[in-house]
């Protein structure tokens, strides 16, 4: 992680979008994040869909990677792969315990490279919402998304120990805080209220970064 020599400006190459939604009849939020990567459409749709690829820059996973298939990251969310369009776009469930949500990756060529769409939609827990806001989420796909981006300028592994050490370092609580200031942006222009935003910015900060003693994690 000694690579992000400026990790507010790390965090402002993705851009944050939240919209409300409805899926099953039951009201969803959308956090929608974009970052583009400086390699072509193929190299960028094995990265995230390669088996054996992905633990370079996320988590462990096992499974079968084809629609119909079933998938599991370690220690995190599994689920069912449900659409798969190569080189452009999939689809799969996203399934912690009861909870199920979806994600959708879509790849678009830009200039000088490529720009991936993260879409993370899930039913709304209004009391979760007003603590932590989109941030909840969205800050470890922003973790993940600069995570990916290492992996991409590098060819190598990220070190997963120095991942899991990182939000609590100096550079990671400057990392976590611009992205969840980012997120409640995103919130506000969806139509949150401003304040109450903000505050759920500050808590999904402590969250990434403290430890539940209340120490910094490093």
């Amino acid at each position: 992680m000694g690579l992000l020599t400026d990790p507010a400006a790390i965090a402002g190459l993705v851009t944050r979008e939240v919209r409300t939604g409805e899926r099953l009849g039951n009201p969803t939020r959308i956090a929608i994040a974009r970052r583009s990567y400086a390699t072509d459409r193929d190299d960028l749709w094995a990265a995230v869909t390669d088996i054996d690829r992905i633990p370079r820059w996320f988590l462990p996973i096992t499974g079968e990677l084809r629609v119909g298939g079933k998938y599991q990251l370690e220690g995190n969310a599994g689920g069912a792969v449900e659409e798969c369009d190569p080189p452009e776009r999939f689809a799969v469930t996203w399934e912690m315990g009861p909870m199920v949500s979806w994600l959708e990756i879509r790849l678009e060529p830009a200039a000088g490279g490529t720009t991936l769409e993260l879409v993370h939609e899930a039913p709304v827990d209004p009391d979760m919402w007003k603590q932590f806001g989109p941030g909840a989420v969205g800050v470890g796909w922003d973790l993940a998304l600069m995570g990916l981006g290492l992996h991409l300028d590098t060819g190598a592994g990220v070190d997963q120990a120095a991942a899991l050490e990182f939000p609590g370092t100096p550079e990671g609580l400057l990392f976590v805080r611009t992205a969840a200031a980012g997120w409640a942006d995103a919130a506000i222009a969806d139509g949150d209220d401003p304040a109450l935003a903000r505050t759920a910015a500050e808590a999904t900060t402590a969250f990434y970064t403290v430890d539940p003693e209340g120490e910094p994690r490093s």
